[in-house]
């Protein structure tokens, strides 16, 4: 072997560590997740407040079936309780019973938000809207289960266009002078 390849002979095994240990080197960190929105039950009392906000002159209550509105009842105490699964099935029953009711079915919008279900949720939010009153309370917790879910979705355009609807189920009073 002739001395003029030592030089390189030598180099190579701390080159081949170089590499090796550049390997070895931790990945970079994968990018981070934007922070989680609210939860579900952050949402729900959102979606509440609109409605408790909402002002309209027109405000309006049905007639409810007394089997329908015990279940609306059950519904609400299972829904205290933190059972969920409970409130949506007494709910359910309640749709089979009536299933263009409203209120049944924006209340079941909001238990679908506690269990996660977002796309049964604006579904509903929206088919009780179709069928109410478009004005008052109600007509504001249904668009603004559509912001919450929007917003859950990082649908920014889509939260502001529903939270404009909810501003116009208020129906101001006459003035009067």
């Amino acid at each position: 072997m002739s001395t003029s390849y030592r030089p390189f002979r030598l180099l190579l095994p701390a080159a081949l560590a170089g590499i090796l240990a550049a390997c070895a080197q931790p990945a970079p960190e994968a990018p981070k997740q934007p922070p989680p929105g609210k939860s579900n039950v952050a949402m729900v009392s959102e979606i509440r407040a609109a409605g408790e906000r909402d002002k309209s002159v027109i405000n309006v209550h049905p007639l409810i079936d007394p089997g329908i509105s015990a279940l609306k009842d059950a519904a609400r105490q299972d829904e205290r309780n933190g059972n969920y699964k409970d409130a949506a099935a007494k709910l359910d029953q309640a749709l089979k019973r009536n299933p263009d009711a409203p209120d049944v079915l924006q209340d079941r919008a909001e238990v679908a938000i506690y269990l996660g279900d977002f796309q049964l949720a604006e579904k509903l939010a929206h088919q009780s809207w179709t069928l109410g009153s478009k004005q008052g309370p109600l007509c504001a917790r249904n668009w603004q289960t559509i912001v919450e879910i929007r917003q859950q979705a990082n649908d920014q355009a889509g939260a502001e266009s529903a939270s404009k609807w909810v501003g116009e189920c208020r129906e101001p009073g006459v003035q009067r002078l």
